[in-house]
């Protein structure tokens, strides 16, 4: 019996060499074979005349055969048939090459769809070269799309339709059950997996090509969000330390500030977690300013409360002094002992840090990685918190993890994330939004320029500094490169808009120097992610300690540091940053009392086309969420993955779909995780599902048993 796992020879014609051209696509299986979907099609349905023709592409065209093929040898041992066929509009010559065989099909007054590209020839007359032909009658009706494959040496599209078509036929001989439980596929509408197979394939119609794309759509996202659900509900066990004590309004009651509606309603969901016996694993994402540090602080709060400890992991040791100097003074006042614990920690200090934690003595610590690379031991832990959780990556939290077995684990972003993009990149940990900013705080007025506005510009960074203000200036390169080639992206290919021209990218290093001549009397430095970590945070302890007028940097200072006094952004070369890296960029100023502008300069002389467009949004836009749904769409995930530069961590193990897409299909997303929690939550064991337990069981190669 010929099943999906049976291997590609069963197929009629595909011997040891077919079988070797496939594998060279990952083509193993019948399968394989059918997951292969088609990556565009061809729309044959729109019949057009040979005047009417398409000058830029391919045309379906109804021909009749008007003389009798002709062969032509050449020397070469080649030859070509030629013939004419015509239409009510004009005469063509058609020219086919090596297929000597066609002779006895294109007989006269047989009329045919071709399909391929109609070139003038001569006045008034046209050609075909090599066009694909199905014989065609009044009434016929013949597919109106004809799929098109990602190929490799020795296939083409036509055998790949041809085995389809034969393993199709196999399968029906014995159909398979549809693991998909039948209540889902009817909520949502979808078609039976054996439908949406074959009509992705061999669509007839429009409409019945979006339901199927549809259908699988989804049932890509919906396997993924099962896998992970499982996954997480069995590496939850019981066992967490219940963390129930501890009362919120003893604690706000020290704040300076109400908290807002977000505030309250994340930290409800933080104090549900951490009552139960199930370790927490929750995500705290929001805007730079929107107060996720208190929410973190209740969490801390709770566990003290309740007798356990907690720790506070950020990345660089100017973010953890911040940190502790805010909360230290809290705790204390809440009788909750706090220490700081970094790598410039003088060791006679870090030797009773870690001896009161190890005893219990000591309930909160604030600190870097030195937290997971020493020596390091909890008496009581109860909760981990990291903070600026993308600068971590996945392998970071896991080490944090297994370190505090059983913990609760809270981890803050301030990247806003599509919705979409979170539940690939963070499954395993529950969303949390805080999506309300504080009352009072301002917003960063942006403007857009380019270069003809430099002398303006440097007008208005005086002015800032003669008010008592300090101002960025963010570069996207570090030193000077010689001139990048000029490469053309897939986008710029086919858009209608010819190729925007790239300027030069300025630099940190050199243009720290023109920073310099036009302000003597400005005290300047730059700030990279070459430079020694111990470097970096003296820059920085110096910038926020006023001794710092302009700061000429790289993406590096998008990590929370807390400068109030900062009233002024500039992004040189804007157009070569991500929407959201530059509403994280935006996000450093306008956190003190002083009214704060962000610059985006563009590096041409004049902004226009897609560059004008992206800028456009950070202009009108603040609400980061909306910013990174536009991010999503624009440029895909690559932004919120990170490209390992200047200290951001690319995650690993990120899905790549065969037809979803996480800019277009998040509605589907959303819906397939919302099916696949709800799932696993009724029959967390799939008992009741046992075709889709053993669907999954061999999607992930036996990782859910």
């Amino acid at each position: 019996m010929v099943t999906k796992a049976s291997k590609i020879t069963v197929l009629p014609g595909v011997g040891k060499v077919r079988a070797e051209h496939y594998a060279k696509l990952g083509i193993e299986t019948i399968g394989d074979l059918i997951a292969h979907y088609p990556r565009a099609y061809e729309n044959r349905a729109e019949i057009r005349t040979l005047r009417e023709a398409r000058r830029d592409g391919k045309t379906a065209l109804i021909l009749t055969v008007a003389t009798e093929p002709r062969v032509v040898r050449l020397r070469s041992h080649k030859s070509f048939l030629k013939f004419r066929a015509f239409d009510d509009s004009g005469v063509c010559e058609m020219v086919y090459f090596n297929q000597d065989y066609l002779k006895n099909v294109f007989r006269i007054g047989t009329v045919f769809r071709f399909w391929g590209r109609v070139e003038p020839k001569g006045k008034n007359g046209f050609q075909m070269s090599s066009p694909v032909a199905e014989p065609w009658t009044p009434g016929a009706v013949l597919p109106p799309f004809c799929a098109v494959y990602r190929l490799t040496e020795g296939l083409t599209g036509k055998q790949i339709a041809k085995d389809l078509e034969n393993a199709f036929r196999l399968l029906e001989e014995a159909p398979a059950e549809d693991p998909l439980p039948r209540e889902i596929r009817e909520a949502r509408h979808l078609l039976l997996l054996w439908q949406a197979e074959k009509l992705i394939h061999e669509p007839a119609t429009q409409p019945e090509l979006e339901a199927a794309r549809r259908s699988l759509v989804y049932r890509e996202f919906f396997d993924f969000s099962l896998g992970m659900a499982i996954t997480r509900k069995r590496s939850k066990p019981h066992g967490a330390p219940v963390c129930d004590k501890g009362n919120l309004k003893d604690l706000t009651q020290y704040l300076p500030y109400r908290l807002t509606g977000a505030q309250e309603r994340v930290i409800g969901e933080i104090r549900a977690d951490m009552a139960k016996d199930i370790p927490m694993s929750r995500m705290v994402v929001g805007d730079v300013g929107c107060g996720k540090t208190v929410c973190a602080a209740a969490a801390i709060w709770f566990a003290a409360a309740s007798g356990r400890q907690a720790a506070l992991m950020v990345p660089t040791e100017i973010l953890a002094r911040q940190h502790y100097d805010d909360l230290s003074e809290l705790f204390g006042k809440l009788g909750v002992s706090c220490a700081l614990l970094v790598g410039a920690t003088p060791a006679a200090e870090k030797r009773k840090i870690k001896a009161d934690l190890a005893s219990g003595r000591l309930e909160v610590v604030i600190g870097t990685h030195a937290l997971l690379t020493e020596n390091v031991e909890f008496a009581n832990p109860g909760l981990v918190v990291t903070d600026e959780q993308h600068r971590f990556g996945a392998r970071q939290r896991a080490v944090l993890s297994e370190k505090n077995q059983n913990a609760h684990l809270l981890v803050m972003s301030a990247t806003p994330i599509p919705r979409s993009l979170a539940l690939i990149l963070y499954g395993d940990l529950d969303l949390s939004r805080v999506d309300e900013m504080p009352a009072g705080r301002q917003r960063v007025d942006t403007y857009v320029v380019d270069e003809s506005y430099r002398a303006r510009l440097n007008g208005f960074i005086q002015k800032q500094l003669d008010a008592g203000g300090c101002v960025y200036v963010v570069c996207p390169a570090v030193e000077e490169t010689e001139t990048e080639p000029g490469e053309v992206t897939l986008d710029e290919l086919f858009s209608e808009e010819p190729a925007e021209e790239k300027p030069p990218l300025k630099a940190a290093v050199n243009f720290a120097k023109e920073i310099q001549d036009a302000f003597p009397a400005a005290r300047v430095a730059f700030l990279h992610g070459k430079m020694k970590s111990r470097e970096k945070e003296a820059v920085m302890e110096r910038f926020c300690g006023g001794e710092i007028d302009i700061l000429v940097s790289t993406t590096v200072i998008e990590v929370g540091v807390n400068v109030p006094r900062a009233s002024l952004m500039i992004v040189e070369n804007a157009e070569r940053f991500g929407l959201s890296q530059l509403h994280q960029l935006r996000g450093r100023v306008g956190r003190g009392e002083k009214k704060s502008y962000c610059v985006l300069v563009s590096g041409t002389d004049h902004i226009t086309g897609r560059t004008r467009e992206r800028l456009e949004v950070m202009r009108t836009t603040y609400d980061g969420y909306l910013i990174a749904e536009k991010d999503l769409e624009q440029r895909g995930p690559g932004d919120f993955l990170g490209t390992g530069d200047e200290g951001t961590v690319r995650q690993s193990g990120v899905l790549a779909f065969r037809l979803g897409n996480l800019a277009e299909d998040s509605r589907w997303m959303a819906a397939a995780s919302e099916d696949a929690k709800a799932l696993v939550a009724s029959d967390p064991e799939l008992k009741e599902h046992p075709l889709l337990k053993d669907h999954i069981h061999s999607l992930t190669a036996g990782w859910i048993s």
